[in-house]
């Protein structure tokens, strides 16, 4: 106890001392002593810290869906909330979560009563079993710029319990035409920005980031760190990596989805049932060196993205731009209707190949332009 209760003291004031790439929230259950010396801890020495406690608004939501057939509409919920703390008090019920990047202190429900009334209102459209079985499952999201938006509803439907993301870029003011992002966040690691967002809605999600992207030293610790991933979700722009991330999923029976953002494109490919699959359907040589795809120019990678994604399905406005690379655009462009669009598209496909509805490999659309005419 004591060998624990150093090393919490020493990882408190570890992130008091450098919060700058923390992405994990502290958790203090005060009515532990040991929690409660390092919560007065925190408060004595935190300046500026910003207390938020809403725990009885809580707990009276949380009244309603618990006790849904003994309170009656109007009824005074004071019994079954002393019923519910027991021998806590308000202040000791729950538990206290610190956020240290921006040093606020907030009182919540603990974990199962929190995802219970988090995730309530998703009743019976996901079922409490189908919760509960997806709260086993451990999502990878390489790429945090388009994979932010996936990412965070992902967490936000609570599509798993656990998420791996990877990405070493960081926020330039150009990404802001389509990220759910702040001036003040410019600079920061897109990965460590999505995990931080993540834990502000749901900090008892276990989130790994992996801030140097996707590299051959970290290849396996990403698919495999503290259990396997269950789906990979590619979203990054390296074509090395595109590659070198569906072999290692296909080697390991992990399925593969990946939105493109044009077309409302949407790629599934089924290793899990399929170990024999040719990645990207078969559209380009497996034998190929991927070291030698690294810093490939823009007219390079257009050549290989062709036979990826079939030059003659995009969209004409998405053929015109590509036509502009290094002319009068430096970036591919990206609007913020179809990130907000693959968000949802990648979270439902995952949360049905999760709970075993899909089986499919294949190559989808959902245009508007088709769609509404």
């Amino acid at each position: 106890m004591e060998k624990n209760a150093t090393a919490r003291e020493s990882a408190l004031l570890q992130v008091l001392s450098d919060p700058g790439k923390t992405y994990r929230p502290l958790f203090f259950r005060i009515y532990n002593q040991e929690d409660q010396k390092l919560f007065q801890q925190l408060r004595k020495n935190v300046k500026d810290l910003e207390v938020y406690d809403q725990i009885l608004s809580q707990l009276q939501e949380y009244i309603k869906i618990s006790y849904f057939t003994k309170l009656k509409p109007g009824e005074d919920p004071a019994p079954f909330i002393a019923e519910t703390l027991g021998t806590h008090t308000l202040e000791t019920y729950g538990v206290w979560v610190y956020y240290p990047w921006s040093k606020k202190l907030i009182h919540l429900l603990d974990e199962e009563a929190f995802v219970a009334l988090r995730t309530s209102r998703n009743t019976y459209k996901i079922t409490p079993e189908e919760r509960e079985l997806l709260r086993s499952k451990k999502i990878g999201v390489i790429g945090l710029s388009v994979g932010q938006t996936i990412a965070q509803t992902l967490a936000m439907e609570r599509v798993c319990g656990a998420l791996h993301l990877a990405d070493f870029d960081s926020i330039e003011l150009s990404n802001m035409n389509r990220l759910n992002v702040g001036v003040q966040d410019i600079g920061l690691n897109k990965a460590v920005l999505a995990a931080r967002k993540i834990a502000e809605l749901d900090p008892f999600l276990d989130v790994l980031c992996f801030t140097e992207g996707i590299t051959e030293h970290n290849l396996d610790a990403f698919f495999l760190e503290n259990g396997k991933i269950d789906i990979l979700v590619e979203e990054c722009d390296g074509i090395d990596v595109k590659i070198s991330s569906r072999l290692k999923a296909r080697s390991l029976g992990i399925p593969v989805v990946m939105d493109t953002n044009d077309r409302g494109m949407l790629d599934v490919e089924r290793f899990d049932l399929e170990p024999d699959r040719a990645i990207f359907h078969g559209s380009i040589d497996e034998g190929i060196d991927t070291a030698k795809l690294k810093g490939l120019t823009n007219e390079e990678k257009i050549v290989i993205l062709g036979k990826i994604f079939d030059l003659s399905k995009i969209s004409d406005r998405m053929k015109m731009s590509l036509g502009e690379m290094q002319k009068t655009i430096n970036a591919w462009p990206q609007l913020a209707s179809s990130v907000a669009l693959g968000g949802a598209m990648v979270t439902d496909t995952c949360r049905r190949i999760l709970l075993s509805e899909i089986h499919n490999s294949g190559r989808y659309y959902i245009d508007f332009n088709d769609l509404i005419k």
